[in-house]
């Protein structure tokens, strides 16, 4: 499983490098690291192995998606997280998203309290929170969701996995 790890690795530390210069992570990077990581569990542990890195691969891609739906993050991260679940399996691909998620929060909030945003954006927050269910309006709420804080996620998915790494449920 050590092998699967450093395998991982490679594709995060590729796609952070990536990501920071163009923001994007390239379809040329997420696929082969998803049919490597689906190729390594074949030899290493044969139709078990399929299983292991299938419901990884499902997981991982399929709650980034949600996620790409509703804005929060680009379809590179998306299938970054298809190969991270690939590689790894399940439980430490949503151990490692878990983290990802918490880190890029603090990053938000660390971004709003720089440009002192704080305030302006949370009463348009809740304008347009009020809009939706008072007024069953949705246009305040999409265009909060236009206003976003963009930044690279890899930014908080390289710390976010090396805390499930160090900390995470042995599987």
């Amino acid at each position: 499983m050590e092998f699967a790890f450093a395998g991982c690795a490679i594709l995060v530390v590729t796609a952070f490098i990536t990501d920071i210069k163009s923001m994007k992570i390239p379809n040329v990077l997420t696929i082969p690291a998803i049919i490597c990581g689906m190729l390594y569990h074949l030899i290493d542990s044969g139709w078990s192995g399929v299983m292991f890195t299938g419901k990884g691969l499902l997981v991982g891609f399929g709650i980034l998606l949600i996620m790409y739906c509703m804005g929060a993050v680009g379809a590179g991260d998306v299938k970054l997280f298809g190969g991270i679940g690939a590689w790894t399996g399940t439980l430490f691909t949503i151990q490692s998203l878990l983290y990802s998620i918490l880190f890029a929060g603090l990053i938000g909030m660390f971004i709003l309290l720089w440009r002192r945003e704080t305030l302006v954006r949370l009463r348009k927050v809740i304008r347009g929170i009020v809009g939706l269910f008072v007024l069953k309006d949705s246009v305040a709420l999409r265009m909060v969701s236009k206003e976003q804080i963009r930044f690279p996620f890899m930014i908080a998915v390289v710390p976010g996995m090396i805390c499930a790494y160090l900390y995470a449920v042995p599987y």
